[in-house]
C-alpha cells in the first residue's frame, strides 16, 4: 500500500510539473486557466476560500524571486512543489517540499529580461495555483 500512495505523490508532482511548464499554450490571462485544474485568486473554483492558504506569494529583491505559500505543512496535508515559469513556458525552477519541512518558500534566481512570470504552488489537498507576476 505504500508504494502506492508513492507512486501517487510521484504522478502528481510530475503532472503538476507538466502542467505549469505548458501554461502558455492554454493560458492567455488568469481567467483562461482551465477551470477544475487550475487556480487562481480571481477563480478559486471549489475552492472557495482557500486562495489565502494556497496562493503563492511572490517577492522580488534584485534578480532573485521569493515564493511562499502561507500554509501549514503537515503529514497529511502540505503544499508539494513550487515552480517558477516563463510567459513562454520555460521553467526558471522547481522546489519539491517534504510533509516535515517547516514552510513552503523557496528562492530562485532569474537571469535575463523577463516582464511576466508565473508562480505555482501545488497542494496535495487543494490542487495547482498560480499568480501571474511582473518583474
Amino acid at each position: 500500500m505504500n508504494n502506492r500512495r508513492e507512486f501517487l505523490k510521484a504522478s502528481l508532482v510530475v503532472s503538476a510539473g507538466v502542467l505549469a511548464a505548458n501554461i502558455p499554450v492554454f493560458a492567455k490571462d488568469e481567467t483562461s486557466f482551465p477551470k477544475g485544474i487550475v487556480y487562481t485568486e480571481e477563480n478559486s473554483g471549489k475552492w472557495a476560500g482557500k486562495s489565502g492558504g494556497h496562493l503563492p506569494q511572490i517577492s522580488i529583491k534584485g534578480n532573485q524571486v521569493t515564493i511562499k505559500t502561507k500554509h501549514g505543512m503537515s503529514k497529511r496535508h502540505y503544499i508539494v512543489r513550487h515552480t517558477l515559469v516563463t510567459e513562454d513556458g520555460q521553467v526558471l525552477g522547481a522546489k519539491t517540499f517534504s510533509p516535515t519541512d517547516k514552510e513552503a518558500t523557496s528562492v530562485f534566481k532569474i537571469d535575463g529580461k523577463h516582464s511576466v512570470l508565473y508562480a505555482t504552488s501545488f497542494c496535495n489537498k487543494h490542487d495547482l495555483w498560480i499568480a501571474k507576476f511582473s518583474v
